[in-house]
Formats: C-alpha cells, sequence, structure tokens
C-alpha cells in the first residue's frame, strides 16, 4: 500500500476487510501480512481494500485498535469492582500483563513507535481504546475503595499508573527487547502477586 497516510473510509465491506486482515496479521505479522492475503482473506479485490484504506498500517491500526477495545473492555466486564482490592488489583494485573506480553500486544506497540512520527494519530488512536479505557475504570475502582476506607489515595489517576507500572516489570521489558519469547501464568502471577503487596503497602488502609 502507499506511504500517504490517506484516511480511512467506511462503506458496506468495512467489516468484512477488517476480518480478514485480522485473520492475516495474526497469522503473519505486520511486515508479513501482503495485500493480496488481506484481500483474499477478505475476499474483497486490492482495488476494494485500497478504496477502504490506503496505507496498510492504517488497515493494521484500526485492527489493533478494536482487538485493544475487545480486551479492554472483556477485562472491564470480568473483574468485579465490588470485590477488596487485592483481589482486583491482582484480576486487572493478570488482564494487563497478559495482553501487553502477547503477540498482538507487542506488534501494536512496535508499529506505533515505529510509525509515530508519520502516523501520530494512530498512537493517540490505540491509547484511547485501550490503556485510556482500564486506566479510567481502575481510577473509578481505586475512588470507591477509598471511599470504603480500604485505600487511602490522594492522587487517584497517579495510583492507577503506578500499579500498571509496577505490572510491567521485568517481564514486559524482556519480551519486548526480545530476551523472552514467552511468559508463562507463572511468570505473570510471580510480578502481579508482587505488584499487589507494593501497591497494598504505599496505599493500604
Amino acid at each position: 500500500m502507499t506511504a500517504d497516510t490517506g484516511k480511512v473510509r467506511r462503506g458496506r465491506k468495512f467489516d468484512q476487510v477488517l476480518d480478514g486482515a485480522r485473520d492475516v496479521f495474526l497469522s503473519d505479522g505486520f511486515e508479513g501480512a501482503s495485500v493480496d492475503d488481506i484481500a483474499r482473506a477478505a475476499g474483497v479485490s486490492k482495488a476494494t481494500l485500497y478504496s477502504y484504506f490506503p496505507d496498510k498500517r492504517l488497515l493494521f491500526m484500526e485492527v489493533a485498535s478494536g482487538q485493544c477495545q475487545a480486551q479492554a473492555e472483556e477485562a472491564v466486564q470480568s473483574i468485579d469492582l465490588s470485590k477488596p482490592p487485592r483481589v482486583v488489583l491482582k484480576q486487572a494485573g493478570m488482564k494487563l500483563v497478559s495482553f501487553l506480553t502477547s503477540e498482538m500486544g507487542q506488534r501494536i506497540f512496535r508499529v506505533c513507535v515505529a510509525e509515530l512520527d508519520r502516523f501520530p494519530e494512530l498512537g493517540q488512536k490505540f491509547y484511547n481504546t485501550g490503556p485510556m479505557i482500564v486506566r479510567s475504570v481502575m481510577t473509578r475502582y481505586l475512588a470507591m475503595a477509598r471511599d470504603r476506607g480500604e485505600l487511602k489515595i490522594d492522587d487517584l489517576t497517579m495510583a492507577a499508573d503506578q500499579f500498571a507500572e509496577l505490572c510491567k516489570a521485568d517481564l514486559w521489558l524482556r519480551v519486548t527487547f526480545g530476551i523472552a519469547d514467552k511468559v508463562t501464568p507463572q511468570d505473570m502471577e510471580r510480578v502481579v502477586d508482587e505488584a499487589v503487596e507494593t501497591f497494598m503497602a504505599r496505599y493500604g488502609a
């Protein structure tokens, strides 16, 4: 596809194109996905594909942001916000680390960083459809837990951001820089448990 930023155009076959592109991207990655393969998987012509997405990066980020939003919404819906902090933080931390260290999570991050100068709006879109959703929900939960007397927090947003960073300790950087090619559930649990303990030591009531 061309290097022009272009504009995403919606139409009758928009979702059909996204479904096909998602399958190819998940199978072959961003660089390995060809326009021919995407068009074939979507059941459309290359001309139709170009008419919707003039650049492969736009198509990838549309797919990626949709995946990210789905992951964020699934995580939010699966967590019982009425539970005490240790329970909710553990669940939220495991969901976060699982996505960040996943193949799709890593691909999204790398493309965002690589294309940030040419496509600044893509990074913003990714942030809005994933991290911002989780951040706002976590901030709201921390406020609820504080009001119940379970936490003592002045800056709720800062506390939510701190917990997210604690959950990235060790694992995320090793996966991002290719030092580790996979993360086991035991690895994630070890890091998240320590993140919860550290967070509660600072903010627990």
